[in-house]
Order: C-alpha cells, then sequence, then structure tokens
C-alpha cells in the first residue's frame, strides 16, 4: 500500500495498537473516513476482522476498500440472503464465496474480512470439516479419474453434462471440466494418458479456454457434509432432537436420500457432533474491528429470530431448532471476543469536539436556480480553504458522470485538475481535482488539510413537501376499470352495434324460457337496451376522455355507424402512410456508414462483460446493415436485461464515427436519465458529446441542448416524445434509435422516421407488438433475437399470493438482511401516501421513498437518485418504473394488485429485478379478499410459468 494513505490519519496512527483483551475507541469519523481508517489500521500487519452492524455497510467497505487499499487483501464473508429457518436455500455462488473466504481466513491468507453483525453469529461447520474436503491438483501429478470421481462426489460436487456454475463437474474421456467453490471461472483438465497434462481455465458460456494454471484448490461443495457418514450422522441427531416419527417428515426423507432440501441449512447443527463459529477460523493475533452499533444490530437480529421461531415451532412437517443451537447470543458472542485485542468505531456524532477527527462537509450542494449555481462551494471550500493550503478532491460515481461535471464546473467558471486515483492525486500539487470513485459519502481531514466530496454532498437536494399541480381529474377509466367484472352504475361502456351508452346494473327478467340475467344499458334521451350476459362479448370499457362528461349515443341515430367509418378510414390511411414510407425508404439509396474496425473494438472493450453468442449476432447484422447502404430497419428483440442496450451503443458508435447525428427516443423520463448516464460512461472517453432532453432538465438546458444539436455540436441526443416536437432540428442525422417500441404509438414512432427517409432505424423491444412483429415476419424489417441469458443471470422467483401482511413483511425483510433493497408497486397515486403509513407501520426497518409521474420534475430526479445510492431501501412507486431501470441492488419486487395488470406489463415490471448474479424475488399479490377474475388468473399463470 503506498505510503501516502498512512499519512491522511495522523491521529489514528499514533493510537497504540490494541492488546489481547483491550479495546481501543477511534474518534467519530465521518462520512467514507472509515474506510480509511481501516486501511491504516490493516496496514499494522495483522488481520482485522470488521463485523458491521448492517449488511450495506459490509458491502460499502469492501467496494470503498478496493478503491482506497487495493494492495490489501480484502474479503468479505456474505450472508446466506435468507431469513431464519427460511425454506429457501442460499444460491450456490453465495456459498462459493463463503468457503473461499473462510478459507482464506483459516489459512491467515486475508488482510481484512467484512462480516455483518448477524452473520456473524451463525454457527458453522468446523475449520476441520472444510480441511478433510479441500484438496489440491497441479499439473504433471498422476490422477486416476474413477478416484476424482469418487473424490468429489463425497465433496458433495454434482456430475452434469456442461459445467455452467460452482459445485459442479464433467468427464468427458481425456477432459475433466471442474467448476471449484470460490473459483471465479471453471478449468479444464487435458489427461495425457493418467497425467495432467495442462490446467486452463474456460468461459462457461462459450466453453473456450482464457488462460492456464499450475493447480486447482478443491474445496467442499457445500457447507455440510452429504456423504454417507454425514447423512447417518444427520439421521441419529435429528431422532434425538425431535419427537415423532422421522419418516413423516419430508425433509428427513429427502437426505435420507442423499438429496439436499431448500432451507436444510438451519439444520446443519446435525450434521457434526459441535459446530463451530467465525472466531474458531481467525488467528489469534486477529484485531476485530465493532464498525458502529453492533450490539443494537445483534438484539434486532434476536427479536426476529425469536419471533420466527415462535411462529414456525408448531409445524409437526418441518420442525425447527431452537435459536440457541443455530446462532449465537449476545453474550456468547461478546464472550468470544473477551482474548481479542478489538478496536470500536464509533458512528458519527456531528457534536464531536474532537478537531482532528475526520468532520462533516460545510453545506455545499447545488444551488439549481441561483444565478452560480457552485456559489456554496466556491465559498466554503474554494476559497479560504485553498488559499490557507487546503486541498479538495471530488468524485464522480462513473467516468461518464466525470465528464459531465467537469462540463458543468467549466460552465461557472471553475477548472479542476484530472486525477488518476487517490494516489496520483495525493502525489500532485494541485488543490482541486476531480476523479473517479465509489465513496459514499464526503469529509474533511483538518489535520491534513483534505476535502473529499461526493456526489452525495454536491448533489444533496432537500426533500420538498410534494405540491400537487392543479389537476382536474383527467384520468380516464382505463387508470381503475381492468374489467367488467369491476363496473358499478352510471359506468359509459361500449357496445359494439350500438356505441356508448350507460350501466345502469343487473337486472332479471322472464322472456318465456325461464328468468334470464341482462345488462341494462342506458342511451341518449332515456333509450334503453338490455344485453344478456350471455352476450357480453359485445360489450367493452369505455376509454375515452371524461367518462362522467361522455357523449352517449342515440339509439337508431346513425351515429356510431359513421364515428366507425370515420376511424376505419383513419386506419387505412394510417397503413397508406406506412405503405408509401416502407416504398421510399426501399427506393432511396441511404448513408453507407465508414468507420476503422479497430475503433470500434476499441470501444467495444468498454463493456464489462461477455457478448452472448445472440447478442454477438445482433451487433454484426446491425454493422452489417449500417455498412450496406441501404437504409437499416431492424428489429431487436430480447428479454429485460439480456443486453439490448450495448448493441445500441455499438450502432450508435458507427454512426458518430462516419460523422452522422444519432436520435434516441424512449418512453419515459426516468429510462432517458438511465441512458444518458449508461450512454455518458461508456463514451467518456471519446470525444462525443452526449446530451439529454427530458422534464429532468430545465428549459434553459434544453434550449441550450436543442441550439446545439441544430449546430452539430452534439452527437447523440437521448430523450423522450420532446424529440417530436417540431423545434427539434438535426444538422446530420443518420441513426434513430427507439427503445421499448411497444410503448409508443404508430404516428409517434413513424414521426421519427419521416424526419428523414433515408434515416436508419434500430429499434429495440422486450415484448414486441403485434404489428411490429409482423412486419419483421412479412420481411419488411430485419429482425434479430437475443435469447441468450447473460452469464450469472438467475431466473426470477415468481409467487402469486393473496395480499398479506406476513407476505410482504417477509418477502421486504429477507431483500434487507441481505443489504438489499425492494420495489413496491402500488400504481394508484391517489392512495399511494396511505400504503406509505400502512408500510412504515408494518416495517419500521424501511427507509420508504415515493416516487411517480405526478411528482415536481427535481423532487423525482432526488427520490431515484437516492434510492440509487442506496440512502432508501423501499421505493413504493407506480408503474414509472416499467421500462429500463437498472438497479443491481433492488432484487425483489412486490406488485400490489397484480391481477389488473397486464401480461406484458406483468414481464417488464418483473424484469426490474434480477439484474445482478443475487437471486431475485417477484411477489405478484392479488387482493386479500376476492379470488382474481378467470383472465387475470390466466395472466398471472402465465407470467410464473415463463422462464426468465
Amino acid at each position: 500500500m503506498p505510503d501516502s494513505y498512512h499519512r491522511l490519519l495522523p491521529t489514528l496512527a499514533a493510537l497504540p495498537a490494541p492488546r489481547p483483551g483491550t479495546r481501543i475507541d477511534l474518534p467519530p469519523l465521518h462520512g467514507s473516513a472509515d474506510a480509511f481508517a481501516l486501511a491504516q489500521l490493516a496496514g499494522r500487519g495483522r488481520m482485522l476482522l470488521v463485523v458491521c452492524a448492517h449488511p450495506l455497510d459490509a458491502q460499502r467497505l469492501q467496494d470503498e476498500l478496493k478503491w482506497v487499499a487495493p494492495a490489501l487483501r480484502t474479503h468479505l464473508l456474505p450472508d446466506w440472503e435468507t431469513l431464519p429457518y427460511d425454506s429457501f436455500s442460499p444460491h450456490q455462488d453465495l456459498i462459493s464465496e463463503r468457503l473461499a473466504t473462510l478459507y482464506a481466513l483459516s489459512r491467515g491468507e486475508s488482510d481484512i474480512v467484512l462480516v455483518p453483525a448477524s452473520t456473524a453469529l451463525y454457527r458453522m461447520a468446523p475449520p476441520a470439516f472444510l480441511a478433510a474436503y479441500t484438496f489440491f491438483l497441479k499439473q504433471g501429478d498422476a490422477l486416476n479419474v474413477d478416484g476424482l470421481r469418487k473424490q468429489l462426489a463425497l465433496a458433495g460436487y454434482e456430475h452434469v453434462t456442461q459445467v455452467v456454475r460452482p459445485g459442479e463437474f464433467s468427464v468427458r474421456g481425456g477432459l475433466i471440466d471442474l467448476y471449484p467453490m470460490g473459483a471465479a471461472l471453471p478449468l479444464r483438465i487435458d489427461l495425457f494418458d493418467d497425467e495432467i497434462e495442462s490446467i486452463k481455465t474456460f468461459d462457461p458460456d462459450t466453453q473456450r479456454t482464457v488462460y492456464p494454471v499450475p493447480e486447482i484448490r478443491m474445496l467442499p461443495a457445500r457447507e455440510f457434509p452429504l456423504d454417507e457418514a454425514g447423512r447417518a450422522h444427520f439421521r441419529s441427531r435429528f431422532r434425538e432432537t425431535f419427537e415423532g416419527d422421522p419418516s413423516r417428515v419430508p425433509l428427513y426423507k429427502d437426505v435420507t436420500n442423499g438429496i439436499a432440501p431448500a432451507g436444510i441449512e438451519y439444520f446443519l447443527p446435525l450434521f457434526f457432533d459441535d459446530t463451530a463459529t467465525l472466531f474458531d477460523y481467525l488467528p489469534d493475533d486477529t484485531v476485530v474491528v465493532l464498525h458502529h452499533d453492533v450490539p443494537a444490530a445483534i438484539d434486532e437480529f434476536w427479536r426476529d429470530t425469536q419471533s420466527r421461531h415462535k411462529l414456525l415451532s408448531g409445524d409437526r412437517t418441518r420442525p425447527v431448532l431452537p435459536p440457541t443451537t443455530l446462532f449465537l447470543g449476545q453474550e456468547d458472542f461478546f464472550t468470544a471476543l473477551q482474548d481479542k485485542p478489538r478496536v470500536r468505531i464509533l458512528a458519527p456524532d456531528p457534536t464531536s469536539p474532537d478537531i482532528n477527527a475526520a468532520r462533516p462537509l460545510p453545506p455545499i450542494a447545488v444551488e439549481r436556480k441561483a444565478a452560480d449555481p457552485l456559489h456554496p462551494l466556491k465559498t466554503q471550500l474554494l476559497g479560504a480553504w485553498t488559499d490557507a493550503g487546503g486541498r479538495v478532491l471530488v468524485l464522480a460515481e462513473s467516468a461518464g458522470r466525470r465528464e459531465t461535471m467537469s462540463d458543468y464546473f467549466a460552465e461557472y467558471g471553475l477548472h479542476p485538475a484530472p486525477a488518476t486515483d487517490l494516489d496520483g492525486f495525493l502525489a500532485s500539487d494541485a488543490k482541486f481535482a476531480l476523479t473517479v470513485g465509489p465513496l459514499m459519502g464526503g469529509f474533511v481531514l483538518p489535520e491534513v488539510r483534505l476535502a473529499i466530496i461526493t456526489e452525495a454532498e454536491l448533489y444533496a437536494a432537500t426533500a420538498r413537501t410534494r405540491t400537487r399541480r392543479d389537476q382536474r381529474k383527467a384520468a380516464t377509466m382505463e387508470g381503475w376499470l381492468r374489467d367488467l367484472s369491476e363496473l358499478s352504475a352510471g359506468d359509459p361502456v361500449v357496445h359494439v352495434s350500438h356505441g356508448i351508452g350507460r350501466y345502469m346494473g343487473l337486472i332479471h327478467m322472464d322472456l318465456g324460457e325461464g328468468e334470464t340475467e341482462f345488462l341494462h344499458l342506458e342511451y341518449a334521451s332515456g333509450d334503453k337496451l338490455y344485453v344478456p350476459v350471455s352476450q357480453l362479448h359485445v360489450i367493452t370499457r369505455y376509454a375515452g376522455a371524461d367518462p362522467e362528461a361522455v357523449s352517449l349515443h342515440k339509439l337508431g341515430s346513425g351515429h356510431w355507424e359513421k364515428a366507425r367509418k370515420k376511424a376505419a378510414l383513419q386506419i387505412r390511411d394510417t397503413a397508406a402512410e406506412l405503405l408509401a414510407l416502407y416504398a421510399q425508404r426501399a427506393a432511396r439509396p441511404g448513408h453507407r456508414f465508414d468507420f476503422k474496425q479497430h475503433d470500434l473494438e476499441a470501444f467495444a472493450e468498454g463493456f464489462g462483460f461477455e457478448t452472448t453468442p445472440d447478442q454477438q449476432a445482433a451487433i454484426d447484422a446491425v454493422v452489417t446493415d449500417m455498412r450496406t447502404g441501404r437504409p437499416m430497419d431492424r428489429l431487436v428483440c430480447g428479454d429485460v436485461g439480456f443486453g439490448k442496450t450495448e448493441i445500441a451503443l455499438r450502432a450508435a458508435f458507427v454512426a458518430v464515427a462516419d460523422g452522422k447525428q444519432v436520435a434516441i427516443l424512449t418512453p419515459t423520463t426516468l429510462l432517458a436519465e438511465q441512458h444518458y448516464q449508461t450512454f455518458a460512461d461508456r463514451f467518456a472517453d471519446w470525444p462525443i458529446k452526449v446530451a439529454e432532453i427530458s422534464r429532468f432538465k430545465s428549459a434553459k438546458e434544453q434550449g441550450e441542448a436543442l441550439q446545439l444539436l441544430a449546430d452539430g455540436k452534439v452527437d447523440i441526443i437521448i430523450g423522450t416524445h420532446r424529440l417530436l416536437q417540431k423545434d427539434v432540428r438535426f444538422k446530420r442525422l443518420g441513426l434513430v434509435i427507439i427503445d421499448e417500441e411497444h410503448r409508443f404509438g404508430v404516428r409517434q414512432k413513424e414521426a421519427m422516421k419521416t424526419l428523414r427517409s433515408e434515416v436508419d432505424i434500430l429499434t429495440l423491444t422486450a415484448t414486441p407488438i403485434p404489428r411490429t412483429l409482423g412486419l419483421a415476419l412479412e420481411g419488411l424489417r430485419e429482425f434479430s433475437v437475443i435469447a441468450t441469458p447473460p452469464q450469472k443471470r438467475l431466473s426470477i422467483k415468481t409467487f402469486v399470493q393473496r395480499y398479506s401482511k406476513g407476505v410482504v413483511r417477509e418477502a421486504v425483510l429477507r431483500e434487507f438482511k441481505r443489504g438489499g433493497q425492494v420495489y413496491f408497486l402500488h400504481n394508484e397515486v391517489d392512495t399511494i401516501d396511505n400504503m406509505r403509513d400502512a408500510l412504515a407501520e408494518l416495517i419500521p426497518e424501511a427507509r420508504i421513498a415515493i416516487g411517480h409521474g405526478q411528482l415536481p420534475e427535481r423532487e423525482l430526479e432526488r427520490v431515484m437518485r437516492d434510492f440509487t445510492q442506496q440512502r432508501d431501501n423501499l421505493l413504493l412507486c407506480t408503474t414509472i418504473i416499467e421500462t429500463g431501470i437498472d438497479i443491481p441492488t433492488a432484487n425483489t419486487i412486490i406488485i400490489n394488485r397484480a391481477d389488473r395488470f397486464g401480461l406484458a406489463q406483468l414481464h417488464q415490471l418483473r424484469g426490474r429485478v434480477g439484474r445482478s448474479h443475487h437471486q431475485a424475488y417477484a411477489y405478484l399479490l392479488t387482493d386479500a379478499h376476492a379470488k382474481p377474475t378467470v383472465l387475470a388468473q390466466k395472466r398471472l399463470d402465465a407470467i410464473t410459468a415463463m422462464e426468465d
């Protein structure tokens, strides 16, 4: 670790190292200064076990330490990400990471180990188990294949035809594929007779080898033994622990048959005579750091655990162990720490008199409406502070944000020096610099005259009381009338032959064939129409403007027929326009894009993932289309999260590399904002100007962007329907990208095409509408499909249940326990505040934010930024999140009244989670007291049956 890190906290450096059995308290540390403190403590040569009060702190510190002190070996012991006594098992990737961390601990091969307090309480397999089931394979060693099979089976590895995840192996003649627990990639052994000739890693998606390695470390595949001896021990201990006939317990029978049932981890003590704790894996001189209020976190965990044990202990088909058998109590936890040297990092205290501690930054938030928005920053830190020898480092969240902030600073007369990283800044003479860093909070170090600022302080907009705009009830019946079963007396309906009338209720009449039920409809002039319930198919809900003021048709007047003919004529006109446009595009030559292949390859290296075969095929097809000289019109269809945006990025690069402008049309403001950040990040190191037009931007900002666009100084413009207005002018438009095209009307989509009949069109969608799909299948449009999921993308566990407080609380707490975030979708703005109050009472642990389309622009922007930065952990929202929102830490979505949504909407909404390698959960909740309609139930069944 560079020496410069040690000089940042001189007060800490002067503190003596804690002796065994003693504890020292560090002064309060604000912002992310705790990461610097841990780096200094670890630099003294002893392993640190950092017990964090919250999982989010452990994850944050892991990311920050990699940036502050990349030379340190930092490990995280992840949680199982399940609730105590859960019927779910942890994902295999988590078990892999846990075993790798425990092995590193037992060998002293770590400098800092981070663990949430609740995870540190779990009893686990003794170190002897890990040692007994771990073995090595080295290049040049002799190998008995049959013996290896048996050894792998004993260690819990599964034999498969193709290796794709940790804990699997495959034998194919002289080739053996293994995916060891704790390994980043699977490995392939090439045998020459019975000798290991070579060992190479390979990509599980492409099956291509990557690089050679000299040896393989094989850890056990589980945290408990499931071999014959382990199963016998389990059966014996199970009979000793629980009363009754064990053969009636499905879990007991599964283990007897060698099957690991879901949730078996909460019976782990039955596989061993004695369990161990995390402290049994630590070297004797390990320093234990208690980060913030660990005792309170342990108390909260035990309250929840005891409550769940009491709730579940009456189930004879799945008995549960006492909490003390599975977890350490608070007294036992601190008793285990008695002989360890300990350090306590206190929670930040704004009233701390210690002037040498890391202090909070002064108020420096951007004042958007001020003549000089950066005035607070200039006066609070860049004036007297730098004049007196102080230094300021500003951290952007990404490369794209760095470029955006640099332009923003320059606009108001500030010119920060570029810095590669923290150490580069400390080694330079710059007083004010800008770089990219993952710190969550800024701070001031008075001793060394250093201030570190993050975007959290610079753009810390304060929450305002939500002021409803002057709005009449302009919402139509479409917002709440989802099915004829929900009709109320007085609601307007449409009869296929007679037009618009009002539904007045159900009546019974006897027309000579027995009593029959009729719908009573009332038309203009008091005309009445009675429709038998057997003819419900001729009645549809009214979806026009203001249902209260709807004009009713008069029976027999012919008005309805005239309206139908006029609509049909407009439909034919639109079809003729489409036909003419496609004919015009086919007849005219397009632009033949010319670019350097090595430039495209250099840009592609910025993609942090391996492209899937389908994704690469789509990219190749798009690039080929753009090179042909014929106007491209390609539809790319791929599931949510399958990588359609990367195809858009490559296409945009090809267009801009040849001097053309690119327009990207999105259906929502949030999606436009997210695309802007993504494109700005990827093009940050290229001389390409990206701009955004949406309601997140002020009128002044939009006007400036449009002027630059017309002058040809903006290369890529991203926006919503605003891009379709007449004042948007392009100088050299070459490519239009339409994202989530099913959210636009026909005329909206074709308006962009008519800007230039020879413009190239790239359309992206997860749920193509029939018209678009028909054009593609008929050959009028080119068609690419991305059907291969990204590497490590897990299927989303989807549940359809009636709304209940227990289901909601358990789902939310399961996500919070792993430091994640939750979407709670309640699609009624009028009652969303009531739902917030109910959730706050049900889940006091939640930090709830509300987001919907009727919020003022700046407040919605603040809400989404705070949720993205994990200041809030539950977003109570409407369908505004339906498209494009990509927050990897949010992996649980709860959809209230899911029976009111269409199949495409449910599919899109469910796709907001599962965007990382964590197991994702989607809860589709229906009315607590009534069954969903037959049609709604079919939609719910269909969405759960889809292979994600």
